[in-house]
């Protein structure tokens, strides 16, 4: 009975495991927006199950209103998220608007970010911190005005809640 107890007792005692980003299924998106609501152009989603491989290597994609998605390249780690932007998608700049970027949208039922931070010392792209942002299970990569290239990326680490998987 004592084990027992002592069991219980380490096991509530014990600090709460983090969770991981590995095994969810994941969408990724891209808009360009001055309004929410009335959106410049709009990708479609492609969806994957991060599994420790580069999730997506998304091509040029043309929009509505001659608008392009710049070609990206996403890995996506267990508590790690890396943007680049491969050679053949050359060099220009993301269009200047309220927002202009990518939206990764995990399949979760829970607020799954505690925290997110972007990476300075791996980042070459001057994104500020409040251009990343979570709300829910999506993640908001706000690169309106930036400029891209081969050396261009941005890493994102973050703390991610202990959801169950969707």
């Amino acid at each position: 009975m004592r084990l027992c107890l002592a069991l219980v007792l380490a096991a509530l005692s014990a600090p709460a495991l983090a969770g991981t980003l590995e095994g969810r299924l994941v969408t990724l998106g891209g808009a360009a927006w001055d309004d929410p609501d009335h959106p410049l152009g709009q990708m479609v989603g492609r969806t994957v199950k991060v599994d420790g491989a580069i999730e997506f290597g998304i091509p040029q994609e043309a929009l509505a209103n001659g608008l392009t998605v710049v070609p990206v390249q996403v890995e996506i780690a267990a508590t790690r998220i890396e943007l680049s932007y491969p050679s053949p998608a050359g060099e220009g700049q993301f269009l200047v608007a309220a927002f202009n970027g990518f939206i990764l949208s995990f399949e979760t039922e829970c607020a799954l970010f505690e925290r997110v931070t972007l990476d300075r010392d791996f980042t070459t792209l001057a994104v500020e911190d409040g251009d990343i942002f979570a709300k829910g299970g999506d993640l908001y990569i706000n690169l309106s005005g930036l400029p891209y290239g081969p050396e261009a990326r941005l890493a994102v680490d973050l703390e991610v809640a202990d959801c169950p998987l969707s």
